[in-house]
């Protein structure tokens, strides 16, 4: 069956074939309520293998598996991810203030991930069972650190391999921890080590221009699953008041792979 547009966002996403005597009970209330009241009806988020995913803010502390240090960037409360079936399949604990060097100019337009060098902390993930980075590589269950990277531009990562160019790196607890920046070649190498690939474990970012009070879970085309949250930015320590949205790619693959 061929995705539909949802009538009330816009995005393409599968709905499972329904059964042909409900089809005529549709068409009857098509007629009964008005347009906004149906296209409500239907617009429940399904991921293409039937699945819906959920989240829940927990007062979980970071794992002990992360070295105090680390720990003390983090925020003191989790965000869970779970299946269709409430199965618990991972918890993010995000940074609570990341540093930035941004001018006043870009502060007032938006700051992006472009203003965050690349190796900074974003957060801390822990998976509760294995699962499959943006580019389908298996992640132990585990404890690891989120740390920021650029897509290489060398001509072999394009806008076929993923829609935007920055990622955050999966590198395990153990293998990660001081919380200074590193060289992005050695944050690869580590990363690709942590997941035993010769690649780094990655899950993409995407934009998250207008991040809400609590974390958020949204379905984006091509059965992407991307948890909005935020942190706040700091420039030379000091708190600006505005917040850096983060928009993590948690389930869904690159069209690539």
């Amino acid at each position: 069956m061929k995705p539909k547009p949802n009538e009330i966002s816009g995005v393409t996403r599968s709905y499972p074939r329904l059964p042909g005597d409900v089809l005529p009970m549709i068409r009857m209330l098509r007629c009964l309520l008005p347009v906004g009241c149906l296209a409500l009806a239907f617009s429940v988020a399904i991921s293409g293998d039937g699945k819906k995913y959920s989240i829940k803010a927990t007062d979980n502390p970071a794992p002990m598996e992360l070295t105090k240090p680390i720990q003390n960037l983090l925020n003191g409360a989790s965000v869970q991810l779970l299946d269709g079936t409430g199965e618990l399949i991972c918890e993010i604990w995000f940074r609570k203030e990341i540093p930035t060097d941004a001018a006043p100019e870009q502060i007032k337009t938006g700051v992006t991930y472009r203003e965050v060098k690349q190796t900074e902390i974003f957060g801390a993930i822990q998976f509760h069972k294995d699962w499959a980075d943006y580019r389908k590589q298996k992640v132990k269950a585990g404890v690891y650190t989120l740390r920021l990277a650029y897509q290489p531009a060398d001509g072999k990562h394009t806008l076929e391999h993923s829609e935007f160019q920055e990622f955050l790196l999966v590198t395990a607890a153990k293998a990660d921890t001081r919380t200074a920046l590193m060289e992005p070649k050695d944050l690869r190498e580590i990363s690709g080590d942590s997941i035993g690939s010769g690649h780094p474990g990655v899950f993409m970012l995407w934009p998250n221009t207008k991040p809400g009070a609590e974390p958020s879970l949204a379905a984006r085309p091509r059965d992407h699953w991307v948890l909005n949250a935020k942190a706040n930015l700091v420039v030379g320590g000091k708190a600006i008041g505005t917040p850096l949205g983060i928009g993590l790619n948690l389930v869904g693959h690159s069209p690539a792979e």
